[in-house]
């Protein structure tokens, strides 16, 4: 079920019937996890021939006004000022992920270790994206999310001096990771590459006001180093060498930890989720199915915040498990398992029930499950 505020909005652009339809796509692949077309329109409950289905499905994915500025927007500025209030920093992570000849960059934003999807565009390429790429998508996220202190975040496809020295012209901060052979300076100092810093795992440096690369026209940024000691007998290879403007190493490195968030997120939206690279779309379809997919994530997501609120998450997943001291599911899991119990609870009611019936001994231990269904129900 879509929250009431996506609703709301969407009526203002979306036909009565197109509405129908977005959310009958949006129940399939919380229960199929799949969005391949012919899928969908195998198991789309409409009373019509599957063909005709098929034809329907096409025709919805096709509609312009299913964009993501005028439809998504909207949604996602909602889902994340009412957890990030306006004024406060806000973890905005850019990324690229490819499969088969689809090549996606996506800004998303990072909220207790998970990623929302806010703005994506398909590269018209294989390979890393460019300057004027990464532009295309920030721009937009960069205008929406104003009023917040965003802090833009990116792996070492994303180290490139230009973007840094663009970020910060935008007036917003920046995380960039570099690579081990770039070049830095350090004031009356000569270039020298970052691996050449001496530093053992546990250890962190930060400098100030630094030369990055030894291309001429750029202004002086900070750099943070970063070890992570052994860790559950891991080690990784390297330190992390971030380019940033923020002040200090804490907030630099604290911030690019959150960008694993749209690892998960990428995640949730291949095999570990919806199966997006099952789907043989067009282009133009492919975006409006990504928007699909972000829709049905973060509706996944607020159910699952939902249920965990009301306490009732042990009636869906296994929350915790021995010698790990954190949670086992996310708030995405969490909904979208807890979508899949309720409707085979419908589907098999007749059967619970006299199963209820039979077993008398832990009837009151049935009864409180049937009372949690019914308020995650009405939470939802």
């Amino acid at each position: 079920m879509l929250p009431e505020f996506s609703q709301n909005h969407l009526q203002k652009y979306l036909t009565e019937t197109q509405l129908i339809t977005l959310k009958l796509l949006v129940w399939l692949l919380q229960s199929q996890k799949q969005v391949k077309i012919e899928r969908l329109a195998a198991t789309l409950p409409l009373p019509i021939q599957q063909n005709s289905r098929r034809r329907h499905l096409q025709r919805f994915l096709s509609l312009t006004r299913l964009s993501v500025v005028l439809v998504w927007f909207p949604l996602i500025k909602e889902i994340v000022n009412q957890r990030i209030p306006k004024g406060k920093r806000l973890i905005i992570a850019l990324d690229r992920t490819a499969w088969q000849e689809n090549n996606i960059l996506m800004a998303s934003a990072i909220y207790q270790k998970r990623a929302f999807p806010i703005f994506w565009i398909l590269l018209s390429k294989k390979g890393a994206s460019d300057l004027r790429e990464q532009q295309v998508v920030l721009r937009p996220v960069i205008k929406l999310f104003k009023t917040h202190q965003i802090v833009i975040v990116g792996d070492r496809e994303f180290h490139s001096v230009d973007l840094a020295q663009w970020i910060d012209r935008q007036g917003v901060k920046f995380v960039l990771r570099q690579k081990k052979d770039t070049t830095f300076r350090l004031k009356r100092k000569k270039f020298n590459s970052l691996s050449s810093i001496q530093l053992a795992p546990g250890q962190r440096k930060f400098f100030s006001e630094i030369n990055i690369t030894q291309k001429k026209g750029f202004g002086r940024f900070n750099l943070a180093i970063y070890w992570r000691r052994k860790y559950k007998n891991k080690q990784e290879k390297s330190p992390w060498y971030l380019l940033t403007n923020l002040s200090d190493l804490e907030t630099a490195v604290k911030a690019y930890k959150q960008r694993w968030g749209i690892e998960a997120m990428f995640k949730d939206c291949k095999t570990g989720g919806y199966n997006l690279e099952g789907s043989q779309a067009s282009q133009d379809k492919l975006v409006r199915l990504i928007l699909l997919i972000a829709i049905a994530m973060s509706t996944a997501w607020l159910q699952g915040e939902q249920i965990s609120t009301l306490g009732k998450s042990a009636y869906i997943c296994r929350p915790k498990e021995a010698g790990r001291n954190k949670r086992r599911h996310s708030n995405f899991w969490i909904g979208l398992y807890g979508h899949n119990w309720i409707a085979a609870f419908h589907e098999c009611q007749e059967w619970v029930e006299e199963l209820v019936t039979s077993v008398r001994n832990k009837r009151s231990f049935y009864q409180r499950g049937l009372n949690a269904i019914t308020q995650i129900q009405q939470a939802s």
